[in-house]
């Protein structure tokens, strides 16, 4: 919804509390303000229930990034987002964005993180690839249209390929990065899924048979189910 003025602010406030069930919501092109997101703050910080946030075009500035780093707390402080949106608020410095940074590198919960049409910039772009590197369940990082050049893709190149991280999803479009460099980074980080998604696979199979032993590694178990359920194993020398 849009929130236009501080009296629609205090009524959201007011419904947030009363509502504990509330797991998303969306502000994106309200005139919102660090002031009026300063109103807010006391009911998203103790909602049990919020886990996604969209901020888009909220006017926000180094005040409200501040009061939003509240929300992501270190590991095992409290529950906190999951989803987080904060596109095209200008107004906001690279000390913000550093200090969201860090709050990133420590959050125990967040997996989205849309910072698209911002003006980031090369300096934040490498205080993000350090965070990411940090998270351990960050998957999708939107940095489209963000001022960015070959230089953070480099950086986030060399995070990508050197440190394993929970990240699947890095959007670069309308930067100022060349197509290879952005075909890059998308290669390694679809390598990284199929290598994650291969693993899930076996350890589920483990799972689902805890006596099938694999004692030799240059050998590989097979099993095979007859038509009748009776469980045959064989095992094939590689």
């Amino acid at each position: 919804g849009n929130v236009s003025n501080i009296n629609r602010v205090k009524q959201l406030a007011e419904a947030l509390k009363a509502n504990r069930s509330v797991q998303s919501l969306f502000l994106h092109g309200s005139p919102l303000t660090d002031a009026g997101l300063a109103l807010l703050n006391p009911a998203l910080s103790i909602h049990p229930s919020l886990v996604a946030l969209d901020l888009g075009d909220c006017m926000l500035g180094d005040e409200g990034i501040n009061l939003i780093c509240g929300l992501l707390p270190p590991d095992g402080a409290k529950s906190g987002l999951k989803e987080l949106t904060l596109s095209a608020n200008p107004g906001v410095t690279s000390k913000g964005w550093g200090r969201l940074a860090i709050a990133v590198a420590h959050s125990s919960q967040l997996r989205v993180l849309n910072l698209d049409y911002n003006p980031l910039g090369d300096q934040v772009a490498g205080m993000l690839a350090v965070a990411v590197a940090s998270s351990r369940t960050l998957e999708v990082l939107d940095l489209e249209g963000t001022g960015l050049t070959n230089q953070s893709a480099l950086t986030l190149l060399d995070m990508v390929e050197n440190y394993p991280t929970a990240l699947r999803t890095l959007i670069l479009a309308e930067n100022n990065i060349s197509p290879e460099l952005q075909q890059q980074i998308s290669d390694l980080l679809s390598e990284g899924e199929e290598e994650e998604e291969t693993e899930a696979r076996e350890v589920t199979a483990r799972e689902k048979n805890p006596w099938i032993c694999q004692n030799n590694s240059s050998s590989q178990m097979v099993l095979m189910t007859s038509g009748l359920g009776d469980n045959l194993l064989a095992e094939t020398e590689m």
